[in-house]
Order: C-alpha cells, then structure tokens, then sequence
C-alpha cells in the first residue's frame, strides 16, 4: 500500500497509472478509527475498481466544539494495519492545511431542509463541514466510485443530494450496514459500552428489524409508536426514531409519499450515542 500526505504527490501516482489505460478509482474518505464497517467499503471498493483510495481525515470543519475535535481517536498505526490487511492501494493521510490551503474558497451548498433534521437539528454546520471536505477529497481524488456506509444515512442522502446539484459523474455506492453477531452496528463508539450497556443495545438493531416487518400490517405512524413503545419499554434512552422520505428526509406518514423509505434513530446508551438505520422501502431501478 503506498501512502501519501501531499496532493501533488497523490495525483501524480494516479495520473501515472492512468495513462494509456481505462482506471476506475475507488474512493473511501474516513476519519479513521476504522473497523469492519470502514474495511467493507474497501472490499467494496476493490471488488469494482481497478485502485482503491482511502483518506484519513479528521475535519475539523464539521466538529462544533473544539474538544470533540481534539478528543477525536486518532489510532493511525492500527488504522493503516488494517488497510494494509485489507489490500487497500492507497492511504491518503493529509494535514488540514494541504486539505484547505490559504487561497481555496470555501464550497457552499443550499441543502434544502437536509441538514436541519435528525442529527443536524442538534449539530449546527456538521453537514456545511461534511460537504465541503467531501467536495474537496473528490476534487483531489477524481475517483470514479464513491463507497459510503449505510450507517450514516443522513450523511449519505447529503452527499447524494450534492453531487446531483454539481452534476458529478461520480458513483456512488452505498454499502449495508456491518453489524456484529448480536445485531449491534459496527461503530467506534462501541467500544465505550459497558458489558451491560453492550448487551441493551441490541434492542436498537431489535426495533428497527420489527419496523420492517410491521409496515406490512400497520400505518407508519404505528410502525413508529411501536418502535418507540419498545425501545421505550426495554430502557432505552431515545435521541429521535424517524421514518423519512429517503431522499428528502421529511417524516413521511404514507408508504406512497416516497420511492425510499428509511427508519433512523439515535438511542444513547450508557451516555453514548448510537446511529441505526433500516430501509424500509426501496423500489427497484431498471
């Protein structure tokens, strides 16, 4: 695996490798801190696509408060072991100053409402932040294929959502949700549940599957209060549980308002917040 911490230095490797050939790049951008989830989205990566590129970078652009930024685990030596297990080709590992240099005008975008629900109606400017790093890693990377998690669905609906505003040609591929044996997505953040605390978090993976199956026999608005009523009835400490136009993601209370239907909650656990998601409906393309 080749690593870099320049730009010129990444794109002069790509353009070698793309002369007088056909390249499809594959591009997984993290923050590191990786686990299964993360190494799916390079597996992903190398099942479509001649080279695949991961980045990590901690952004400081989409973190509210400065400790959260600071406090930010950065095991880098753990991280590139396992890129490297995973046959990644390439890590790019820039400085924020190589990311945003002095001259580069900031990227703004109209999310449309996207950025003012769920996670974004606690956390002013995240996605301003997600955006412009996402724009900025593309326009240095030139990837043909864009591989993001399913776990963060807010995140990828508005990262969808800008790169059919700027009329990218890049792909973008969502990939399911990693989860554990128990049910339990596969974040960093589990690591900071207690035993009794790991074992009550399943519930979240619980709800979400029962959702699924209600919505063949109740109104969503009933598939939610259920959802809620269980989480509610085994413990759990509820951020928001939402059942959204995919696209959009405003509530939708018919299952013919939208072609994408998602549940996404945010249960905290233990004081730690978990994001869970489950796609409740998804009309086939083609």
């Amino acid at each position: 695996m080749y690593l870099f911490k320049k730009v010129e230095d990444l794109q002069a490797y790509l353009s070698r490798h793309q002369e007088g050939s056909i390249l499809s790049v594959g591009y997984v951008p993290t923050m590191g801190a990786l686990h299964q989830g993360h190494l799916e989205l390079i597996r992903r990566s190398k099942e479509t696509c001649t080279i695949t590129v991961c980045s990590i970078f901690v952004n400081p652009t989409q973190f509210g408060d400065a400790s959260d930024l600071d406090n930010y685990p950065r095991p880098i030596e753990t991280d590139i072991e396992q890129l490297e297990a995973a046959g990644c080709d390439v890590l790019f590992l820039p400085s924020a100053a190589e990311v945003y240099p002095k001259d580069m005008a900031a990227f703004r975008l109209d999310l449309q409402g996207l950025d003012q629900t769920m996670e974004g109606a606690s956390r002013p400017g995240h996605f301003d932040g997600v955006v412009q790093v996402v724009h900025r890693l593309l326009d240095i990377v030139q990837p043909s294929h864009l591989f993001m998690g399913q776990k963060d669905y807010q995140q990828f609906a508005v990262i969808k959502y800008m790169l059919q505003q700027i009329k990218s040609s890049v792909q973008l591929v969502r990939v399911p949700i990693v989860r554990e044996e128990d049910g339990l997505a596969m974040s960093s953040r589990n690591v900071r549940l207690s035993e009794i605390g790991r074992k009550q978090a399943t519930y979240i993976s619980k709800a979400l599957r029962q959702a699924k199956k209600d919505v063949a026999e109740y109104t969503l608005e009933e598939t939610k209060a259920r959802a809620v009523a269980f989480l509610v009835a085994n413990g759990m400490d509820i951020d928001y549980f939402e059942i959204v136009d995919g696209d959009t993601l405003q509530s939708v209370s018919n299952w013919d308002d939208a072609p994408v239907i998602t549940a996404c909650t945010v249960v905290r656990v233990d004081g730690v917040r978990l994001l869970d998601n489950n796609v409740l409906k998804e009309l086939e393309v083609g």
